[in-house]
């Protein structure tokens, strides 16, 4: 029986792809809100809550298995009250609840779920389940009906449960204060704890499965950039490699998927993210302008060549995932095997492309290939040739039934993309990388905000969902401050201003400092919880953070300032007990170590000199600058608005000038591109 045949719940009126893939369960589902509490309360039943998200493999088991069977739903219907939540919509519901999962199991991942009184308190937690018990794994159904008779005749046990479990997690919610104070020994103690864990012959860290761990390479790049350790390149060089090498990369179509289920970074999990691959980008884009190596730089292109093909909004902006699976198969859009790539092209050609991408008649995924380059020797990306029949293999492939795209729009992810494209512009010199970001910001202008100008987290079908999180203003003012460091257009930096101003007000702890998930005026959950973790994503305080410090040291901004460097004291204990699980925010912390530096460039539009001192100083990577172009031919207000120190910088002779400070001291101004080069890759 189809959709159509079927009886729809309340999930058919919301937006999210992942709760409309269950508007047609059986199970009575309700999104999260009052009316389910509500209901909870009045008939005295426990909540069954699912959290998960679209392009989630085993959440798809799980509802294929579970939700979509009758007597799993008439269980949960009748015994339980059920709410379904996206964890992409509502990372504060998700945030809280993993972490009872993790408190209480001793480990967490999706589908999540949760079994828990109406006052939102825990006292089951666990992942995936099946429908029935199987080797040693409990079944959903047996435990589905054990709760209900514990709650209709034994409830003080549960009760029990959930206030042990309370007793648990209160610490992990509120951060105190340490003394320990983060110093260089702390960054160093870091390099040396992920080069113990470095993979050495395929790339990466640790065992199957594989991540890509983004801010591991980023802050490893970072230590080289500033300690000149060639250990710290070779592990950032190694990873990227590796993962380009296996199957995670997707050969034919350009993009990163979610991660490998093996060592050498072979078999994926098929699903891709706009987060991973923005940041991947970013990955990949700085490491060739550390190295000069045409690789990396191909590999961002063909990163950034997946992005505006599949993942774009016609009118701006990028959507959120892709799934792993496609009719009914996980990967089976992207299995090739011989005869596939015969059926494409001729004989010669097709003997040629199998080779390079090791396609073979056995294969090595469900009998077929995931094309990949584990047999490659120094030469990795494809000459012109082969490039040809890889252009020629995806047009076909575009063909098949292609897997799920969950069509929602993440501000935060958004703002990561944005900032991977104003990066790329520079780096690649690629205009039209920079008129994708500018593009995708003013459609998030134009659609993520409310007639009071409250950024909004998530937009689909022209609705806006949950006011925007802490990380959302995070990480698109980290891409509203690339774009401006790549076209030096002031109202990109002044926006970067204004929502900071915002998320302070907003989101900042005024008592114990450090920055909220949700908002003072978000919904009221039973934690407020601070997200400084580095996971997949760098926290929320982590890149606001750096974002403070950056812009303090664009615009002069004292009290940004004194809030950046304040985080290094509220969260040094916790950043001092595992740092490795803070890479993103240490990331920060050398930024502040390592003396900022600020790089100012006064001329007009039409000089030659003034084009190119920016075109030489988009060409390197030093994470320890800030830039600031002054044109003195059209009206500057704005800038002077946001940088009054800028109103005493002049030209030179009426030259473009060049103005380099670092560690609070400036050098003369620079008037020569021989000794501006020259200085530059001094600092």
């Amino acid at each position: 029986m189809n959709s159509v045949d079927k009886t729809p719940n309340r999930l058919i009126h919301e937006k999210s792809p992942y709760l409309l893939q269950h508007a047609y369960n059986p199970v009575d589902w309700y999104p999260w809100g009052e009316e389910a509490f509500d209901r909870a309360k009045v008939e005295d039943k426990p909540i069954f809550l699912s959290i998960g998200y679209s392009s989630c493999h085993w959440c798809h088991v799980l509802r294929e298995e579970s939700f979509e069977d009758d007597e799993v739903a008439e269980l949960l219907n009748e015994n339980y009250v059920s709410i379904k939540v996206d964890r992409e919509e509502r990372p504060d519901i998700d945030h809280i609840y993993m972490t009872y999962c993790q408190a209480m199991t001793g480990s967490g991942g999706w589908p999540l779920t949760i079994i828990m009184a109406h006052d939102q308190r825990p006292f089951f937690a666990g992942t995936y389940f099946p429908k029935k018990s199987r080797r040693g794994m409990p079944g959903l159904i047996d435990i589905l009906k054990e709760i209900a008779l514990i709650w209709k005749n034994d409830r003080s046990k549960l009760y029990e449960i959930k206030d042990e479990a309370e007793q648990i997690i209160a610490p992990t919610f509120s951060i105190e204060k340490g003394q320990e104070s983060l110093s260089e020994d702390i960054i160093h103690g870091t390099f040396k704890t992920l080069e113990r864990s470095y993979d050495h012959i395929y790339g990466g860290f640790g065992g199957a499965p594989k991540f890509p761990m983004a801010n591991y390479i980023m802050f490893l790049l970072r230590y080289h950039v500033y300690t000149g350790e060639e250990s710290a390149l070779d592990m950032v060089e190694g990873t990227l490699k590796g993962m380009y090498r296996g199957g995670m990369f997707d050969h034919v179509g350009g993009g990163f998927c979610r991660y490998s289920t093996d060592r050498k970074w072979l078999v994926p999990h098929f699903e891709k993210m706009l987060y991973d691959n923005a940041l991947l980008s970013i990955c990949y884009l700085e490491c060739y302008l550390v190295t000069k190596n045409q690789f990396y730089a191909y590999v961002a292109r063909r990163i950034f060549d997946y992005v505006l093909r599949d993942m774009s909004h016609i009118h701006g902006g990028f959507y959120t995932a892709e799934d792993a699976d496609s009719e009914g198969e996980e990967g089976k859009f992207y299995l090739f095997n011989r005869k596939d790539i015969e059926g494409i092209l001729d004989s010669r050609e097709a003997q040629d492309f199998c080779v390079f991408y090791n396609i073979t008649e056995e294969g090595n995924f469900k009998g077929k290939s995931i094309p990949n380059r584990l047999n490659a020797e120094d030469i990795l990306e494809p000459d012109s040739y082969i490039e040809a029949l890889r252009e020629r293999v995806l047009e076909e492939r575009m063909k098949r039934i292609r897997p799920f795209r969950d069509d929602k729009m993440l501000l935060g992810w958004n703002g990561l993309m944005i900032g991977a494209l104003a990066i790329g512009a520079r780096a690649l010199k690629d205009d039209t990388l920079l008129y994708e970001g500018i593009r995708a910001t003013e459609f998030i202008l134009a659609n993520f905000r409310d007639e009071n100008g409250r950024l909004y987290g998530s937009y689909r079908e022209g609705s806006l969902s949950n006011k925007a999180y802490a990380h959302d203003y995070g990480y698109f003012i980290w891409g509203l401050i690339e774009l401006y460091e790549t076209s030096y257009d002031a109202k990109y930096l002044e926006m970067a201003v204004k929502l900071t101003d915002h998320m302070i007000k907003t989101f900042y702890d005024s008592e114990g400092g450090g920055f909220f998930l949700y908002g003072i005026d978000g919904e009221k959950l039973i934690q407020r919880p601070k997200d400084i973790y580095d996971g997949a994503l760098p926290s929320s305080n982590s890149i606001a953070t750096l974002n403070l410090l950056r812009l303090a040291s664009l615009t002069g901004n004292r009290n940004f300032y004194e809030k950046g460097i304040g985080q290094f004291e509220i969260f040094g204990r916790v950043v001092s007990e595992n740092p490795n699980g803070y890479t993103a925010f240490l990331t920060s912390l050398m930024f502040e170590l390592f003396s900022p530096s600020e790089i100012v460039l006064v001329g007009r539009r039409d000089d030659e000199l003034l084009m190119h001192m920016i075109q030489e100083l988009h060409g390197v990577f030093k994470p320890n600058v800030v830039s600031l172009v002054f044109y003195k031919d059209e009206g500057h207000d704005k800038l002077i608005n946001l940088s009054p120190f800028l109103k005493d910088y002049e030209m030179v002779q009426g030259r473009g000038t060049a103005y380099i400070c670092k560690a609070h001291t400036c050098q003369p101004p620079i008037t020569q591109m021989e000794t501006f080069v020259e200085a530059i890759y001094k600092i």
